[in-house]
């Protein structure tokens, strides 16, 4: 690709508009100055003799615009660049700080020959568009990956052999959730399970915290919670309800091989009668110098547990 061939957002094109060049060979869009009354002469006609008064600068525009219903705005080096590597045909738009370019020239590339636009802002503008300071300098708006249904999702797992899935009941807060599928993608989950009334989605919070992650581990979203144990025990899943003290030892219980971790989130717990429902319960013994992990501390435990003592 050659350098100079960078895509120019819309705005470039305006009357006024600047373009600068940085010192990597691609275009930078300036915020374009407002037209004054010379600039709209007929075609043809000369232009005046007389010097037009110096435009005003433009002034700084409204708070950007927040991505459709149908896309989520991610933030952060890692979750947009897992996105591109594993379907970059979601991403919308992308904008990112002059510093960031050399880094981001595949993405970049990829832009330009797929007509995506991307915009070059400085570091208060990519505050705004992520709502966050933590964005390391870019930022894009990607179509989401809706959930997909529990009968799809085990249609498409293998029938034998070694899975977990991590059935999240009650948990909302997006820091956790996004510690939950990096932990999830580290240890090779096979799905994150959201309940029917679940307000759980991917955010750009919940993704910058999962590092890439997010991308990795399917969300698959359950019907009826007896039709559901119903279904994934068709499957071969034991289901193990995790339980900050009263369970099993975690270190000392055997883990099937087929097994969904369901979760609950902290202070609430998960629902009671869901935890019934379940064939075991465990709980991670500690010191005791503290009540509990919280939930993603104890995801992690949980995972890793089951990837050692199983032996997958």
């Amino acid at each position: 690709m050659g350098s100079r061939n960078a895509h120019r957002s819309p705005a470039a094109s305006q009357a006024g508009a600047g373009v600068e060049e940085s010192p990597h060979g691609y275009r930078i869009d300036r915020p374009a100055l407002m037209a004054g009354p010379w600039d709209k002469r007929p075609p043809g006609r000369p232009p005046h003799t007389q010097a037009p008064r110096p435009p005003r600068a433009a002034a700084r525009g409204p708070a950007p615009a927040a991505a459709p219903r149908s896309e989520v705005r991610l933030y952060g080096q890692n979750a947009v660049d897992a996105v591109f590597r594993r379907r970059p045909e979601a991403i919308r738009k992308v904008y990112l700080a002059e510093a960031r370019i050399a880094a981001l020239k595949p993405l970049l590339a990829w832009c330009v020959k797929q007509r995506v636009g991307y915009r070059v802002v400085a570091d208060d503008d990519l505050d705004r568009l992520a709502g966050s300071s933590h964005h390391e300098g870019v930022v894009a708006d990607v179509l989401k990956a809706e959930p997909v249904g529990l009968s799809d999702w085990l249609r498409d797992l293998p029938a034998d052999g070694p899975a977990l899935a991590i059935w999240l009941d009650g948990v909302s807060n997006p820091h956790n959730f996004g510690a939950i599928l990096r932990s999830a993608a580290h240890f090779g989950v096979a799905g994150l399970l959201l309940p029917r009334d679940s307000g759980l989605a991917l955010s750009g919070a919940a993704a910058r915290v999962a590092e890439g992650g997010a991308e990795h581990v399917p969300l698959v979203r359950l019907g009826q919670a007896d039709n559901a144990l119903a279904q994934l025990r068709g499957a071969g899943f034991a289901l193990v309800a995790t339980v900050v003290r009263g369970g099993d030892d975690l270190f000392a219980a055997p883990l099937p091989p087929r097994l969904v971790y369901v979760m609950g989130a902290e202070g609430e717990g998960m629902d009671v009668g869901l935890a019934a429902a379940c064939d075991a319960r465990l709980s991670i013994p500690g010191t005791g110098a503290v009540e509990s992990l919280n939930v993603a501390a104890a995801t992690a435990v949980l995972l890793a547990q089951w990837r050692m003592r199983a032996g997958y």
